[in-house]
């Protein structure tokens, strides 16, 4: 007799806990980095920046680089959005910016020359796909004139699309352009909450997008989702996250909508009466843990969620996972070059911004200066807390050996208070502590940003002197 062998049931990536989530959800920051952008200082510029880099050169880095370049024009504006963005008609505006931007790439490409491979690049925005395929051709081309890029096959080369404004034509044609990653935003398929939000975009456009992006062999698609929105209820997210696991993207961002409008000024249009309830948000985001899962996906962290074989998947199952300002990416040893208004710079233990308004970007590059207006340089402490962080936040636990091998410090005496608050969320079930490793279970996986808040010495600062900044979104 042949017996057949039981299916194997993956084990679960992340859980949902309601009672849990009510009682620990606050405001705090996503750690894109550390310390947080809140916590840069007029007091980092230019020539910090140009100091950190001859530093690198110093000490003969050999670190490949990741660029970010930001587009920030877009045609309409999106209720919700709160990305450093330019709305407008008139392509002129986005001709004059290229000129800039290329010579700002110019300026970059001269300080990293002899250390600039590139095996990352991203476009964001704004909506990159806002400038003409022929402008992106020689974009790129400005890229690779002044970067080495890696091939294809290793190298991890994004673009953010509205496929409101793309053709498959154009899809191919950026895959031509060395574009590997697509990310869609989509957000709701819902036409209600569409014309809530002023984002109407028939699901036929995302669809045929996709299938343009397989047929054009992209390594990756991904999806971006709000929960949250004007309008939206269980039914309908379960309406769209029942097309959204049709289409099969690799991978899906969750995110849930901070509703800010005393800092971003387009969401002063959206109707606050039509917003959900908090248990309505909290019913989604349990029907959308659920359904993703079911369908296979894996919980990455910090609404992220990929498929098992997609690459952020496997970098985390072999610990390799980081997180920078776009997100949660493969390449964990790369210094970020940043390019245009408002895009940030991680270049040695620095963080440094650029200028957020086009006047006072044209202004710093007419004289023939980097446009950096902001920044910090890490001490060792930052640094440390940094390396913590990244850790919980990628890898759901962190070796206490590690990091006590890689510092001068006694993990339990340096981190006592912050232990003492940690064992506080044991108690709750968010982690597991012993004497080798702090555990992230998947109850606290969700609430992760809650647990890596407690190593983060500038809030908690800013917290004793009750001086908590109010631009962080809920936790969840």
């Amino acid at each position: 007799m042949v017996v057949s062998a039981m299916p194997m049931v993956a084990e679960p990536s992340v859980e949902f806990d309601a009672q849990l989530v009510r009682k620990l959800s606050q405001s705090g920051p996503r750690y894109t980095s550390y310390p947080t952008a809140d916590r840069f200082s007029d007091d980092f510029g230019y020539r910090d920046y140009l100091q950190a880099v001859a530093g690198m050169r110093t000490r003969g880095s050999r670190n490949p680089l990741s660029l970010y370049v930001h587009i920030p024009f877009c045609e309409n504006i999106c209720y919700y959005c709160a990305c450093n963005k330019i709305i407008t008609k008139n392509r002129d505006k986005a001709a004059t910016y290229l000129s800039y931007l290329k010579r700002e790439i110019e300026m970059q490409g001269r300080l990293f020359d002899g250390m600039n491979q590139v095996e990352q690049l991203h476009l964001g925005g704004g909506t990159p796909t806002y400038i003409s395929d022929e402008q992106m051709a020689e974009l790129m081309a400005h890229l690779h004139r002044w970067f080495r890029f890696a091939d294809d096959d290793a190298g991890e080369y994004s673009i953010e699309v509205d496929p409101r404004t793309v053709s498959a034509d154009r899809v191919a044609s950026l895959r031509k352009q060395g574009f590997n990653r697509l990310s869609l935003g989509v957000q709701d398929f819902d036409t209600v909450v569409q014309r809530a939000v002023n984002r109407l975009q028939p699901e036929y456009m995302t669809l045929d997008i996709i299938r343009a992006a397989r047929e054009a062999h992209y390594r990756s698609i991904s999806i971006d989702l709000i929960y949250g929105l004007p309008g939206q209820n269980v039914i309908s997210m379960a309406q769209t996250l029942n097309k959204v696991i049709r289409a099969e993207p690799d991978r899906i961002s969750l995110y849930n909508y901070a509703h800010l409008p005393h800092v971003f000024k387009p969401q002063r249009r959206i109707d606050v009466q039509e917003l959900p309830s908090a248990e309505a948000r909290l019913d989604m985001l349990a029907l959308a843990i659920r359904r993703l899962t079911d369908a296979g996906y894996v919980y990455i962290g910090m609404d992220h969620f990929a498929l098992p074989d997609d690459d952020l998947a496997i970098a985390q199952q072999q610990g390799r996972l980081h997180r920078n300002f776009q997100g949660y990416s493969t390449h964990a040893e790369s210094d970020m070059v940043a390019c245009g208004v408002s895009a940030i710079s991680s270049v040695a233990s620095t963080y440094s911004q650029n200028v957020k308004t086009l006047e006072e970007y044209y202004d710093a590059i007419d004289k023939n200066e980097l446009p950096i207006v902001r920044g910090i340089r890490l001490n060792m402490d930052d640094v440390l807390r940094r390396l913590i962080i990244q850790r919980l936040m990628c890898n759901f636990e962190l070796s206490i050996a590690s990091i006590e091998t890689a510092y001068p410090i006694t993990f339990g005496d340096y981190f006592e208070s912050e232990l003492e608050n940690l064992r506080r969320l044991e108690l709750d079930g968010l982690v597991i502590i012993d004497d080798e490793w702090i555990t992230v279970t998947i109850k606290g996986r969700l609430l992760i940003r809650n647990i890596c808040m407690v190593f983060d010495r500038h809030l908690q600062s800013a917290l004793q002197q009750q001086a908590q900044p109010q631009r962080y979104s809920s936790t969840i």
